[in-house]
């Protein structure tokens, strides 16, 4: 990796202890240079439960993201505003609670929101499922809802064709040419997750294609978080230098239109837990990654019962999955990224 000029978000001041302790688990065992860690929207957004996949409306006053149980085996849709204090209640989204969806992604424009689900596509149809090692499995087929003019959401719409073919589609990511991006276990994926590309073709999408990235089918590779530009490429895999089961990459476009080598995020990005589905904020540079990092224990404690262990297991940082923000602008400018003029960015 190349040497890289020290770059850093400060995190947000407060003196609660809950922030205390998402800065002590950000910074256990990571290098002293790179972006830090900040808990997003801790209490609110982040909480006890599993919170991945935060993705933002055009002006970033509104964020959707996936909640559920530890298992991820019922995940929701949810939505927050931001208000004068930071963000506000958080509410069902309006196209989720029936079935289990996930992994939002509102396109460049915020005009088309993507989401995965098992709900039957359609009328009468069964709700989508998987079959592996002989048993059945909740599928994940990629659907969308178009903005209205009211700024409402309209009807739910799958996406018929190749891509939904296997019921095996995740974090779908789209660029601002309609590009899409998705991770999937396909006949070419050797068994483990892959990063597919459908171009834009039409109205609809061409066969899906895997991306020839790092070393091949060996490693696995999930959640890609493209540029809006194509400029650089983000997911979640393991390239042989992982430091936790899944670690954070990136890849930027080579002169030759195909991808360089992944390289695995700087600073407190990766940790030795799982960290995944990133997704990239509206503000250059502005990085979302899910971590399972717990509050650091130092032992011997002070001393248990039940009702300090309860408030432990209710805050965050008890290991479930929260969000986590970062700044990666340094990292981009080094590898010659630079901020898109505004009118470039839609």
């Amino acid at each position: 990796m190349p040497s890289l000029l020290r770059y850093a978000l400060p995190l947000v001041v407060c003196l609660s202890p809950l922030a205390a302790a998402a800065q002590t688990a950000a910074q256990a065992g990571a290098p002293a240079d790179g972006p830090r860690a900040e808990l997003f929207a801790p209490g609110v957004v982040s909480t006890a439960a599993n919170e991945t996949s935060a993705s933002f409306s055009a002006d970033g006053r509104t964020v959707y993201f996936m909640r559920g149980d530890y298992a991820s085996a019922d995940t929701t849709i949810l939505m927050a505003q931001r208000n004068g204090q930071g963000w506000g209640r958080v509410r069902t989204a309006p196209f989720s609670g029936r079935w289990r969806d996930s992994e939002p992604h509102l396109t460049p424009d915020g005009r088309r929101l993507y989401f995965i689900s098992n709900r039957p596509p359609a009328s009468g149809a069964a709700p989508v499922t998987v079959v592996r090692g002989g048993q059945s499995f909740p599928g994940a087929n990629l659907w969308y809802v178009d903005a209205r003019a009211d700024g409402s959401w309209g009807e739910p719409v799958h996406i018929d064709g190749e891509i939904n073919r296997l019921a095996t589609v995740y974090n779908p990511s789209q660029a601002a040419n309609g590009n899409l991006y998705f991770s999937a276990v396909r006949e070419d994926s050797g068994g483990v997750n892959q990063l597919y590309l459908a171009r834009r073709e039409g109205q609809g999408f061409a066969a899906p294609q895997r991306l020839d990235i790092g070393v091949g089918v060996k490693a696995n590779r999930m959640d890609p978080a493209i540029d809006p530009h194509e400029r650089f490429i983000v997911f979640a895999g393991n390239e042989g230098d992982s430091r936790g089961a899944a670690d954070i990459y990136i890849a930027f476009r080579a002169a030759d239109g195909g991808w360089g080598k992944p390289i695995a995020l700087p600073g407190e990005v990766n940790s030795v837990w799982l960290e995944n589905a990133p997704t990239l904020g509206r503000g250059f540079g502005e990085l979302y990654v899910t971590s399972m990092r717990p509050q650091t224990v130092e032992f011997p404690k002070r001393g248990d019962d039940p009702a300090a262990i309860a408030r432990r297991i209710a805050t965050p940082l008890n290991g479930s999955r929260n969000l986590w923000r970062f700044d990666i602008a340094a990292l981009l400018r080094a590898h010659g990224v630079e901020e898109a003029p505004a009118a470039a960015q839609r």
